[in-house]
């Protein structure tokens, strides 16, 4: 996706095509990212155009450092969050449950990104929501806590459960595609 300058500067500018054109390009890229916190659809669609909304409102705190594009990811995702943490889809932390899970799901032979997806797509929002940020996002889950408002030991007993439920679904989806 390349934004150019121009086009940024012509939306600062209240210019509607430039910010039509600005949807445009943002739209799909934004939904995918809403789509991997929420699964349905229309819940997902509605952040994205919260997002676009609130990053054509907010387009002169966009200076230039970094890119533009991570920058609409950055608040598409705190957009998300800000609707999770509506919702309270979040159980107390259960430090008492010690699950051995490795760091890495390997998964063997050749799958289809949208088979994964899937399976991160049929997690239970709070599991996908930190899995995602974790594992595709790259926070850490001292930032988790923060963000989502729960301790840190939920993080990752989170996350822990979203990698058990992920390695079991697979399993299940591998034995009935070899049966």
């Amino acid at each position: 996706m390349d934004i150019r300058k121009e086009l940024i500067e012509a939306c600062k500018d209240g210019i509607p095509s430039a910010q039509k054109e600005l949807y445009d390009v943002l739209s799909p890229f934004l939904l995918g990212v809403s789509r991997r916190y929420f699964q349905d659809h229309d819940t997902a669609e509605d952040v994205m155009i919260e997002s676009i909304y609130k990053i054509l409102t907010k387009l002169d705190k966009y200076h230039g450092a970094g890119s533009f594009q991570g920058w609409a990811r950055r608040i598409c995702v705190n957009e998300c969050l800000m609707l999770i943490r509506k919702q309270k889809v979040f159980t107390d932390s259960i430090d008492d449950i010690h699950l051995q899970i490795g760091d890495t799901v390997h998964i063997e032979g050749d799958v289809m990104a949208q088979d994964i997806l899937k399976l991160i797509d049929n997690l239970p929002v709070g599991y996908r929501t930190v899995f995602n940020m974790y594992i595709i996002e790259g926070y850490k889950h001292r930032e988790i806590a923060e963000k989502l408002g729960i301790s840190i030991n939920t993080s990752k007993s989170q996350l822990i459960l979203a990698k058990k439920k992920l390695r079991a679904n697979w399993e299940k989806l591998n034995k009935t595609t070899l049966d």
